[in-house]
């Protein structure tokens, strides 16, 4: 009886240490794997410092020449900056003598539409300083200011048309640049509207189409029920800042002042040669 229930006794206790011994493997070889997994996962890991970006203005180690700002493609255009008009663009052409010369040319055709912007531009940005009518006399030489060009003068009345679009383009003098606040359509506008004024003030009654009534200006004043003097000639304000006398170039035809009692200042085409020192 002993004997028997020994053996039963011995035999789950075999069974448990078969058991026991199977379990302790398991639990080693679950916990090499994970080991394993752990050293696996801290190999892939790449922190957020060493991310493969650009930062800008510093360089990196992922192109030959260590720079992390790319040097553009060669004749690379972005969009919508072709330009492949020049002319529209620049309001300039390269002659036959290598000089880049302005046309009195418009790159596209003036219609009344054009027009139209070309007065609503014009009296948004041009009036303050030439007035509604081009003459120079604008609200800021009621300020003190000087007296901006006056486009009804021998010297503009000469310029071509794109001068304008220049001008307006890259700025000149005192006058700065309006590239910003007129698109390139907006400132060949201005420019028609300008060289429109221009015709306006030195028109004859030969130039209006027949079947089409003109009236006077004073007429008009009268009819808005403006001022009597509105439709006289605009005077310079006394201001502590007065208009240049006006300019011409010696030899030039047709630039003698409106009035002959005002100066003129001359500039000489060309400079003489220094003399030579000894």
């Amino acid at each position: 009886m002993r004997s028997g229930q020994w053996s039963v006794i011995s035999g789950q206790q075999a069974a448990f240490a078969i058991q026991r011994g199977v379990s302790s493997r398991t639990r080693r070889v679950a916990a090499l794997a994970g080991f394993a997994a752990l050293l696996l996962m801290a190999g892939c890991r790449q922190d957020m410092q060493n991310q493969p970006k650009i930062i800008p203005q510093r360089g990196s180690e992922m192109f030959a020449d260590h720079r992390g700002a790319r040097p553009q493609v060669l004749n690379t255009v972005a969009r919508g900056q072709l330009h492949e008009d020049s002319y529209f663009y620049t309001g300039v052409v390269t002659g036959a003598n290598g000089y880049r010369e302005e046309q009195n040319l418009m790159p596209f055709p003036v219609t009344i539409d054009v027009l139209r912007r070309g007065q609503e531009r014009f009296n948004i940005y041009c009036t303050p300083c030439h007035s509604r009518v081009g003459n120079g006399l604008g609200e800021i030489v009621e300020r003190g200011y000087k007296p901006a060009a006056n486009l009804h003068d021998q010297v503009r009345l000469a310029q071509p048309v794109s001068h304008y679009f220049y001008v307006m383009t890259n700025g000149y003098g005192a006058m700065p640049d309006y590239s910003a606040q007129l698109t390139p359509t907006d400132r060949w506008a201005v420019a028609a509207y300008i060289r429109a004024l221009q015709l306006s003030q030195a028109a004859k009654t030969s130039d209006v189409p027949s079947g089409v009534q003109v009236k006077d200006l004073k007429e008009v004043a009268r009819e808005k029920n403006l001022p009597e003097g509105y439709a006289a000639p605009w005077a310079l304000p006394a201001t502590a800042i007065q208009a240049y006398p006006p300019v011409t170039k010696e030899g030039t035809p047709g630039m003698a002042p409106a009035n002959p009692a005002d100066p003129i200042i001359k500039i000489p085409v060309s400079k003489p040669a220094p003399a030579a020192q000894k």
